[in-house]
């Protein structure tokens, strides 16, 4: 079994739990290869499992061959590793070593169980749609697509702008507001859904349009197709605003259109025979957990 593992700086409380990952993998005799800049800050901190480890730098770098890989983090370390793996099809599994972790959803607790169940073939592909987005200016370059959402914002200057939405052409709505989201079903539970937004199913096949703090209260999201493009126009008394692509920002001068289609490829999430969604939402939610149930 061929395993690559992506993950960022932590601090000394998640070392034990690295070290775990690298010797459980070890025991089963997987071939292991660790992003670089990774392996380079776990060795400094003696961790030397890795040394026994290869490496890799980038997309086009991966390990061939490879049949998963570990992100080890919270949500936004398996963000980042939707910028590696790309339309390679390959498999990730997120280990949380964060916080509340929907994406990353093995407990740190459960590492042992969970490479058990990788190598006995006990897990199914849990495949996510993604967002594109097309801009004359190319904005995010070859890296111009989301897992979780496309975030519209206003600029430093703290005006509130006004976002002309369009679906397939026709004007949807002007939002005066902070900003917008475009949510996948995968970022239905992210930042949306601290906007007020539905949380959608994986699968359902739709966009979600989630306006932030609306200037009109009677302005609420809206569930559209995915098979639809959507594009936006944004006015403001400033000369800019920000367009965040999960956590990749940049500064854009207003006038710029912004084009939001399906992306042609998916990423395929790893889950385990004992995980369930539902089950998810109901352990990160804390639903049915009201002490008044008792």
């Amino acid at each position: 079994m061929r395993i690559a593992i992506y993950g960022r700086q932590f601090g000394e409380h998640s070392f034990p739990y690295i070290q775990e990952v690298l010797q459980v993998l070890e025991r089963y005799g997987a071939e292991v290869s660790i992003y670089g800049p990774f392996r380079k800050f776990i060795l400094e901190q003696q961790i030397t499992e890795a040394e026994r480890t290869g490496a890799f730098r980038s997309h086009s770098d991966l390990p061939a061959g490879a049949d998963f890989m570990l992100s080890l983090g919270g949500d936004g370390t398996l963000l980042d590793t939707v910028t590696l793996i790309r339309d390679s099809g390959l498999p990730v599994l997120g280990i949380n070593l964060g916080r509340l972790g929907f994406l990353a959803s093995i407990n740190k607790i459960d590492i042992a169980k969970a490479i058990e169940s990788l190598v006995a073939g006990e897990f199914s592909l849990d495949e996510r749609s993604l967002l594109h987005l097309n801009t004359d200016e190319n904005l995010f370059e070859d890296l111009n697509y989301a897992l979780n959402e496309m975030t519209i914002f206003r600029g430093e200057d703290a005006s509130m702008i006004i976002i002309h939405a369009y679906l397939n052409g026709e004007l949807l709505n002007s939002y005066w507001a902070d900003g917008l989201i475009v949510a996948t079903p995968t970022g239905s539970t992210a930042y949306s859904l601290s906007c007020g937004g539905p949380i959608i199913l994986p699968g359902s096949n739709n966009f979600l349009i989630t306006p932030i703090s609306p200037h009109n209260m009677s302005v609420r999201p809206v569930v559209v197709n995915d098979a639809s493009e959507l594009s936006f126009e944004v006015d403001s008394r400033g000369s800019d605003f920000q367009v965040i692509m999960d956590s990749r920002k940049k500064t854009v001068e207003i006038g710029t259109e912004l084009r939001v289609r399906k992306e042609n490829f998916a990423i395929n999430l790893v889950r385990l025979n004992n995980e369930s969604y539902f089950g998810t939402l109901r352990n990160k939610l804390m639903w049915g957990l009201d002490t008044r149930n008792y």
